[in-house]
């Protein structure tokens, strides 16, 4: 399964795509952020991250996008901004076929770290880690980026673990 993990931003829109191999090695194929002039408009900011975004999914063909589900912002501007990144995020996903899954920030840290209030840093070392990466992924955004699409992989691997075990406990019954 390969997967675009994306942390939207109105200045620098992390990614990374990771694949999981035979035997759940995941590796990153590439990594990095889209980064944006403040001189920029919202709508050239948009038109921007929808490109890159729809230029990723062309190139890397993911099964699916992985991003953190919305949180709460005290300042409505930047929410109003971020709400937009994430939107275009999401219209070049579906425009291209390929679903998007939301996970939050508590379930990335906890999927990345088994803590679900790392710290930003552990996070990092944590994905460098299971990327076996030689430095640690910078900037930050890519990092975020990463560690959604790890994420998601994690919950897939253990969702399908679940579901054989109960396959197998029913077939036992049976």
């Amino acid at each position: 399964m390969k997967v675009l993990g994306v942390d939207p931003s109105c200045r620098s829109t992390g990614y990374g795509i990771v694949e999981q191999g035979e035997g759940g090695k995941l590796r990153a194929l590439e990594f990095g952020a889209i980064p944006v002039s403040r001189k920029h408009s919202l709508a050239q900011t948009l038109s921007i991250v929808h490109s890159r975004i729809t230029s990723l999914i062309s190139e890397f063909l993911p099964d699916v996008v992985s991003m953190e589900a919305v949180f709460y912002a005290q300042n409505v501007r930047s929410a109003f901004k971020l709400g937009a990144v994430r939107g275009v995020v999401m219209l070049a996903a579906e425009s291209s076929g390929v679903p998007v899954v939301e996970h939050s920030a508590t379930e990335i840290k906890l999927a990345v770290t088994g803590f679900g209030r790392a710290s930003k840093e552990s996070v990092q070392k944590m994905v460098k880690i299971a990327l076996a990466l030689s430095e640690t992924p910078h900037p930050d955004d890519a990092s975020d980026a990463l560690a959604a699409a790890i994420c998601h992989l994690n919950t897939e691997k253990l969702r399908a673990q679940v579901k054989a075990s109960y396959e197998a406990q029913s077939a036992g019954r049976g």
